[in-house]
């Protein structure tokens, strides 16, 4: 039944980018989740793309996928790691995702002759968005992209600012992240760039209810007072956000800091009730009580843009959790390595587990099967996602069953295309085609699904089920043609779609731990509950560096 009385939180961030709103909507979320309420966040980004699948990682980090096939924001990972909530396609809305819906309506005549501007009509299906698929949840949180002052996210602000003054101060707050800079000549906290930002959105017509202060110092109460003086709110309600040495200490950083309190405040809820933080003490506690120290290599090639691989640094760290060790990350370049054979083994010197994620093109390929052997032939751990399964499965064929043109189509014609363009899969919705021509955004295999694995296997023994259901986001799969060859060699697919005609899993037995997946399991991991796979990766790491 739907919840007519949901409350909206609508978070906006200003003075400059990457202040980490979508951490703090995360963060806020547990904490309102630990009060026992039920929650659901979105985020609203202003660029003109329909959504971020065909944006380059070094622009836009990583392309979260959810389970009903969407790609979206990275912020979303975030929630769906502090929450346990999975996020779905109606949680991610843009521009172009509005102006594609206003102009479809306004070509099938929808709009009766009228003349389509911003407001009403784009900001009317913004709040449309904004206001759907709800169903029992108590919360809604809105992260807002970009930064107050912004000519794209004009609309997004209206159209909260209209929404804040329908369902008015029992359902909506209005939440706004800032930054207090230190200026270290001047010794102090600097607050005007946070007044001259409140002042911005104040003049778009919102006053917020709450601001999160991002800063390297303690803010001395008389700064606090001075910032809720000049930006027209109580002081209690300028909230201190420190730095924390781990995203996992924010939660209970916020909570500390009253965040949640003057949410519920605000609300008029139960102030008095105290959330259930157990889960994240427990995370901090093995933190900081980590016994040993893993060395994983990542072999990519958008190593200078962290974001691009931010759900599997933190599932990397999960499987740390789960082992109660530290994990190091080595970046590795693979263009660096492609011919540089001589060298593999000092670049890979005090290395325990290496991983080749996904990724796309030809550019680097060369290197990561370089790594790929490197690893394969001296024993060390390797973990191949999406891309890093395809090139594993390249390296065997070419080293092992001495197929030297095994290759990719995705490389262009070649003469033994053991990766090729997936022409036409089964979906949960029915059959979906297409071909070398089809648009590239949102024409992958995208979404959950379902792989029985192979009985005996160690994939088997790791999930310990029959059927698992994992994310995927590509458009080449392994040509199986070959499965006898590779078995008889000591490499099995253990993982299979439920048809038997797509390869998901495979995997060495003649190995300590090297197995690649077609899926992206990191989607899915979470601090609280790590993914099955990262876990027994990081354990088999972890005897890796024993033996050294």
């Amino acid at each position: 039944m739907k919840n007519t009385l949901v409350k909206f939180i609508f978070i906006t961030g200003g003075v400059v980018s990457s202040l980490g709103k979508g951490l703090a909507s995360a963060s806020l979320g547990a904490l309102l989740q630990a009060r026992g309420y039920k929650v659901k966040l979105r985020k609203l980004d202003p660029y003109l793309n329909v959504d971020p699948g065909t944006m380059s990682p070094y622009q836009h980090g990583e392309c979260f996928v959810t389970d009903d096939g969407a790609e979206t924001d990275l912020d979303l990972g975030h929630y769906e790691r502090f929450t346990g909530v999975p996020a779905k396609k109606s949680d991610n809305i843009t521009t172009g995702k509005i102006y594609s819906n206003v102009i479809s309506k306004e070509r099938r005549g929808d709009y009766l002759g009228a003349t389509i501007q911003v407001i009403p009509h784009v900001t009317d299906a913004i709040k449309d968005y904004i206001l759907s698929d709800i169903n029992d949840e108590d919360f809604v949180l809105c992260e807002i992209g970009g930064t107050v002052g912004d000519i794209e996210s004009l609309p997004f602000i209206e159209a909260i600012r209209q929404l804040g003054n329908e369902l008015g101060l029992s359902q909506t707050c209005f939440l706004h992240v800032t930054l207090l800079p230190y200026i270290k000549t001047a010794g102090e906290l600097k607050t005007k760039p946070t007044q001259h930002s409140v002042k911005e959105l104040q003049g778009m017509g919102i006053q917020p209810d709450i601001l999160l202060c991002r800063t390297e110092n303690v803010i001395p109460n008389d700064q606090k007072s001075k910032i809720a003086l000049f930006c027209n709110l109580k002081s209690e309600s300028v909230i201190e956000a420190l730095d924390a040495s781990s995203i996992y200490e924010v939660p209970i950083s916020y909570h500390k800091q009253g965040l949640d309190y003057e949410v519920c405040k605000h609300f008029k809820l139960n102030i008095l009730k105290k959330p259930n933080l157990s889960r994240w003490k427990r995370i901090n506690e093995i933190q900081k009580s980590s016994d040993g120290n893993v060395i994983i290599g990542i072999v990519g090639k958008y190593t200078t843009m962290i974001d691009a691989y931010k759900s599997l640094l933190e599932a990397i760290n999960h499987g740390g959790l789960a082992n109660n060790v530290k994990v190091t990350i080595k970046w590795i370049d693979s263009q660096d390595l492609e011919n540089n054979n001589q060298n593999l083994s000092n670049i890979f010197k005090n290395v325990n587990g290496i991983i080749v994620p996904g990724g796309f093109g030809e550019r680097g390929s060369e290197g990561k099967i370089n790594a790929i052997k490197l690893s394969r032939i001296n024993k060390i751990p390797f973990f191949g996602i999406c891309f890093g399964m395809q090139m594993a499965v390249i390296e065997f064929a070419r080293n092992v069953l001495n197929l030297k043109d095994a290759s990719s189509s995705e490389f262009g014609k070649n003469k033994l295309p053991l990766i090729g363009l997936l022409t036409e899969w089964q979906s949960k919705n029915g059959l979906v085609k297409r071909n070398e021509n089809s648009n590239l955004g949102g024409t992958m295999r995208l979404g959950a699904y379902d792989c029985k694995l192979l009985d005996n296997s160690f994939v088997k023994s790791i999930y310990k089920k029959k059927i698992i259901s994992e994310r995927h986001r590509h458009r080449y799969e392994v040509n199986n043609k070959f499965a006898s060859d590779f078995k008889k060699n000591g490499m099995i697919f253990s993982g299979m779609s439920p048809d038997n005609t797509l390869p998901e899993i495979f995997e060495i037995r003649d190995h300590p731990w090297f197995i690649g997946v077609q899926f992206h399991p990191e989607l899915k991991s979470k601090p609280f509950d790590p993914h099955p796979l990262f876990s027994s990766f990081i354990n088999a790491s972890l005897k890796q560096s024993r033996l050294l």
